[in-house]
């Protein structure tokens, strides 16, 4: 069975996206990560920010899903401490010119921004908040895991929304990029679609790391031909995982961020 074998070779019964993802940056760092699981030897602070912020607005959101009152701007702030610091347990790198405080700053900015704008009022009824969901939707491959932000149903689609921390909005190349975490997580949540009798709509919230905090929003239908596409896609790094097929892929821009630099440095096969 492909989730036996998948608790065998990766430690999990399942493949989540940023896992397959992990392998088509470099198949070598998939391997430290997910095969070995050693610890990184650092965690970037874009990362450890969208974690924070992405954690404020999970707690917003539930709250209304649960019927009470949105949370105070003080106290997003207290969930997004609470998260940022929970990751501190590995030395977190800063990019240029920032730090633990001018971050905390930003991220006041942006979910002041957030509270102040219409999408911190949910359109349609909500059916789930960070909800896991789980399922054999690829032939041959272990169960495919997701993790969605925000499931709402609305008079005319079941929307999907996922909500990002960016430097600056989106560009076309930058949907292209995180197009097929959405339309895998379409395919997991088509039972439901079905029992609304809706369609599926994928919408991204964007929100800024500007000096002025902005918020975009994009969407998208899903083709039945690129979903098609994504899970030829999996299946196919599925196999290699499955073959062992580990190897580095250096570049300027994998290398400069990769947490197991050492690790590949000492790398002999």
């Amino acid at each position: 069975m492909p989730d036996d074998l998948a608790q065998q070779l990766i430690g999990r019964s399942y493949l989540s996206y940023s896992a397959v993802s992990s392998y088509q940056r470099c198949p070598l760092q998939f391997y430290f990560r997910y095969v070995v699981g050693l610890e990184p030897q650092f965690k970037s602070s874009s990362l450890v920010f969208g974690g924070a912020v992405h954690a404020a607005i999970e707690v917003y959101f539930r709250r209304l899903f649960e019927g009470a009152d949105a949370p105070s701007h003080d106290e997003l702030l207290a969930v997004y401490d609470e998260a940022w610091k929970a990751e501190s347990n590995i030395p977190i790198r800063y990019g240029k010119c920032e730090d633990a405080e001018s971050l905390r700053d930003l991220a006041a900015r942006m979910l002041a921004t957030f509270q102040a704008s219409d999408l911190a009022t949910a359109d349609g009824e909500l059916l789930g908040v960070e909800e896991e969901l789980r399922a054999p939707i690829i032939d041959d491959c272990p169960d495919i895991l997701g993790r969605i932000d925000l499931i709402a149903v609305t008079p005319k689609t079941l929307r999907v929304t996922d909500f990002k921390t960016s430097r600056g909005p989106w560009g076309d190349s930058k949907i292209w990029e995180n197009t097929p975490q959405q339309l895998l997580y379409s395919e997991l949540i088509q039972p439901l679609a079905e029992a609304c009798d809706r369609p599926v709509e994928i919408r991204w919230v964007v929100l800024t790391k500007t000096k002025e905090p902005a918020i975009h929003c994009h969407t998208l239908v899903p083709d039945p031909r690129e979903v098609a596409r994504t899970k030829a896609v999996v299946c196919s790094v599925w196999r290699a995982i499955v073959a062992g097929s580990f190897y580095p892929s250096p570049s300027a821009m994998n290398c400069s961020t990769c947490p197991f630099q050492k690790a590949c440095q000492t790398w002999e096969g």
